[in-house]
This record gives C-alpha cells, structure tokens and sequence, in this order.
C-alpha cells in the first residue's frame, strides 16, 4: 500500500473517529437524507453557479438556505458517476460494462438500511441491462447487472429497469416500475411528476415512523429526448412529445423548459419536506451526474459555455452540489474538492454510521465540513474514464487525470493550469514549468502511479 493509499485510509479513521466524538453532542439524532441527482447538469445551467440562460430560484433558494460546493466534480457520463456515487468506489475498481452495477456490490441503500433507515429510490435507474440485442458482443452483458428491487431499497419506482429495448419513454406516457409492478396508468402523465408524488406519499407515511428514511431521487431531467414540459406550450402536440428514439431525439429549444422543470420539481420536494415539519431533521444533497450536453450552449456571467458531457473537461465534470439541513448547516459558500465517491460516506456518517475503514472505500466523508468543524480535506479528485464497452460508446478511449484546484494532470502527461486555461487548450511544456507546476506534477503523478496499481 503506497502513501497516498495510506493517508487516505487514515483520513477516513479521522472522520470515523470525529463522528463518534461528535455524534451525541452535535446530532441529536439520525437525520432524514433526500440525495438528489440531476442528469446532464453542469454548473452552467444554475443561476446561483453564474448560468444566465435558465431560471432555477428554488434551486438558488436551496444554496442560500444551505452550503454550495463551488469545487464538486463528477464523472463526464452517468453510469460512471452513478456506480461511484452507490459504491464510494472509483470505476477502476468496480467497473463491468456502461448501463450495468455489479450485482454483488453493496450499494448506499444497503449501508442505510444497515444504519436503521427505511429506504426508496424514485427516478432513472439504467444498471441492470443496457445493450440492445443487436449490438456486438450483448449476449454477453444483457441482464447481467443489478436489479433494483436488489439494490437495498424498500420501496421503489424507477424507468429503464430492464433491458434497453423495452424502456420506454422516460418524460410523457412514461414506463414506470413501481414496487414490483409497472404502473398502468401513465398516459397524459410526466414521469418526474409521478416520482415526486411518490416521493412525498413516502416522506408523508414515514414521518412518524421509528426509523429514518433514505430519498435516493436520481432524476431523467434535463437528459435528452429534448421534449416539451407540461409547463411548455408544446405540451401535448404528438411529434414533439415523442420524437424518434435515439441520440438526436427531439429539439434543444426544450432544454431550458427541462432545466426550468427540473426546478420545479426540487422545489416541490422541498416544499414537502418543510410542510411536513422536517426542515430540521432532514438533510437535503442536490449534485448531478456530468455536464451539460454537448448540443447546448448555455451563457453565464462567465460567458458562453458549451455543454461537456463525455468529456473529461471541466464543462465535462464540474456538476453543482448543494446541502440544506435546517439549523445544523449554516449557510455559505464551500471552497474544498469533492467528488462523487464522497456522497456515500458523507451520508453514512450523517447517519452516525461511519463506513469503517476495513470497507476501504475511495471517497471522503466531507460531513464535518457540513458542520464547520475539523475533518478531512480531499488533497485530489482521481478520474478513470472508460465508459466501453456498451451501445454507443465505443466512440470513447481510456482517459486517466488526477486534479486538485489548480493543477490537472493526465496519465499521458499532459499537465494543465485549470485556473488560468479552463478550455485545456494548452498543456504546460517542462521547460515552462514553474516551482508550482513542478510540484504539483510530482504529487499528482504519484496519484496516478498509485491508481494504476489498483
């Protein structure tokens, strides 16, 4: 085990070691947990992030009511930063194919239903069978990853749940399946509208209960098809509800009604949580799973900036986070690195379950940041990028980088100042290298050098 290895292990020690410290005196008890994910977001489509073009006010009420993470990274496609998310493990070491979960993995349902919580997950969930019968090679992958009524949530109602195929639309008329079943009754309806009334049914039955409850919310907004909202006044007109299947579907003079939507709908959420009484028992984590979609051009107060997802930039990775919990998080603005590998063990240690260091996950607890108080600082975000093999993504090669703040280093090694070429335009040559760059280089390149031999 290397030194990176070692003190990374040791940081989460340090957090497990603070939360037992501080779980009696700080917390009260367990908190509520909603984890929200938007798909296909990147910090440019948020007005408290610097976007322009879109509105999201309940979204910017959130980060003023809460803490707003300006350096949170994710994976550049969904899969790869969902399977991160679920396991706090990198893809290079849990990786089987795009669309797929190993079934055998424990997932943060599992560990909050170990930490006493009663679980459910409404939304998108694409990890049990990606590849359609056609494509090279899927006789070997169909139906090979996780279901998910065996993902460790008590009850669920998720879209693409079994082979790719047979999904179905995701916006209008959408194929849900619902707690073992699928819902017959969807035409006319909009899919994130029956996620969020499922979701606060949930929260409704369960605020009484013994046990806390876990929200897992991962949504299909604002993704393409890019099709009209029930807010939009195409709404309702056939050929523009349901285009043709496929990566070209629909028309991005709709993404700003979905981003707008998407809004809504979080704020609908919210709403619940606070009507209920559970503003200060609940903590509420809003991140997204990539960038925004290359066909988008969206503005900002920075200017325009073309959507990265797939890419391994910043318009690629860069995704907003934000956390509330009412009269525990005080609002402000958080500066430190976090990656997607963080979610599970900052919510198990909420939980006041600490993931022990024996599970030897890669994320970092950030709770005690949460909290204003001493913990560990993630040094680095580490990236291994492979979305092959699967439909569709055979377009895509291996990419390896590690970054702090400043500094990104490729496995090829390209060295970038991301502070000053945000584009990655031009990588620093040696004979340029500052004291700086010359530092920096060394230690993200035993980063890497670790990684690889894991």
């Amino acid at each position: 085990m290397t030194l990176i290895r070692r003190l990374l292990n040791s940081s989460l020690l340090i957090a497990a070691c603070i939360c037992s410290m501080t779980a009696n005196t700080t917390i009260a008890k367990q908190p509520n947990v909603i984890l929200i994910l938007a798909d296909d977001l990147g910090v440019d489509g948020l007005n408290c992030y610097g976007g322009t073009t879109y509105r999201t006010p309940r979204l910017d009420k959130l980060a003023t009511e809460g803490l707003r993470f300006t350096h949170a990274y994710a994976q550049p496609l969904c899969t790869n930063t969902r399977i991160q998310l679920m396991t706090g493990l990198y893809n290079n070491r849990n990786w089987l194919y795009f669309g797929c979960l190993d079934p055998s993995a424990k997932t943060i349902g599992h560990y909050m239903q170990d930490a006493g919580y009663h679980t459910c997950i409404a939304g998108k969930w694409q990890l049990h069978s990606y590849d359609p019968p056609d494509y090279p090679g899927a006789e070997l992958r169909r139906s090979k990853g996780m279901k998910i009524q065996d993902a460790g949530f008590d009850e669920y109602s998720g879209w693409h749940v079994g082979h790719t195929e047979d999904k179905g639309y995701r916006y209008a008329d959408p194929v849900i399946f619902q707690n073992g079943e699928f819902i017959k009754d969807t035409n006319g309806k909009y899919g994130e509208d029956i996620w969020v009334d499922f979701i606060t049914d949930y929260m409704t039955r369960h605020k009484e209960s013994e046990k806390p409850f876990f929200v897992y919310y991962p949504m299909c907004l604002p993704h393409w098809p890019f099709v009209p909202t029930p807010n939009s006044e195409d709404w309702g007109v056939e050929d523009k509800m349901h285009p043709p299947l496929g990566t070209t579907g629909g028309d991005t003079k709709y993404f700003g009604d979905m981003v707008n939507y998407m809004d809504e709908v979080v704020g609908r959420i919210v709403d619940k949580v606070d009507s209920l009484g559970l503003a200060e028992d609940t903590m509420i984590i809003y991140f997204s799973d990539n960038g925004t979609d290359r066909r988008v051009v969206s503005q900002t107060i920075f200017g325009s900036v073309t959507g990265g997802k797939g890419s391994t930039s910043n318009a690629g990775t860069h995704v907003p986070l934000i956390v509330r919990w009412k009269g525990t998080i005080q609002p402000g603005i958080n500066e430190n690195l976090v990656d997607s590998t963080d979610i599970l063990p900052t919510v198990l240690h909420a939980a006041q379950r600490p993931v022990p260091p024996a599970a030897n996950l890669d994320g970092i607890s950030f709770f005690p940041q949460l909290l204003n108080q001493a913990g560990p600082i993630r040094p680095w975000v580490f990236c291994h990028y492979d979305p092959r093999p699967g439909w569709d993504k055979d377009k895509f090669t291996l990419h390896r980088f590690v970054r702090d703040k400043q500094f990104k280093l490729y496995d090829d090694g390209n060295l970038y100042d991301i502070a000053k070429d945000i584009r990655e335009s031009t990588p620093i040559r040696r004979r340029h290298e500052t004291e700086a760059s010359k530092a920096a280089r060394q230690q993200l390149q035993q980063v890497l050098d670790d990684m690889r031999s894991n």
